[in-house]
């Protein structure tokens, strides 16, 4: 495994999620694993970033990316749990997506 990508000989991904405050609809995660010294100046707290810039971002992070993985939760499942258990969940379908894995 390239050094590069350890963080404390573990790898270490980001993870987050969108559409917690929706009425309807699925919740949507995404989980990331990019080079430990990776920066750019764009990316900060996504709930900040305007649409513009996210649409920069996505290329550069899927360009970039050593790893990226997407969870859905759909509107049917939220039902049938709950809102909080169905964020943690898309964000663990997220998570579970990405080759290598996190530690």
């Amino acid at each position: 495994m390239p050094e590069y990508y350890k963080l404390d000989q573990k790898i270490v991904c980001g993870c987050d999620e969108a559409g917690r405050g929706c009425l309807a609809g699925p919740v949507v995660a995404a989980a990331v694993i990019l080079p430990e010294d990776y920066f750019h100046p764009l990316l900060t707290d996504s709930k900040q970033v305007n649409e513009k810039n996210r649409n920069i971002l996505r290329v550069e992070i899927e360009r970039e990316a050593i790893a990226f993985g997407l969870g859905v939760v759909s509107h049917q499942e939220i039902d049938q749990m709950n809102i909080l258990k169905a964020s943690f969940l898309a964000m663990h379908r997220a998570i579970d997506a990405l080759q290598p894995r996190p530690e």
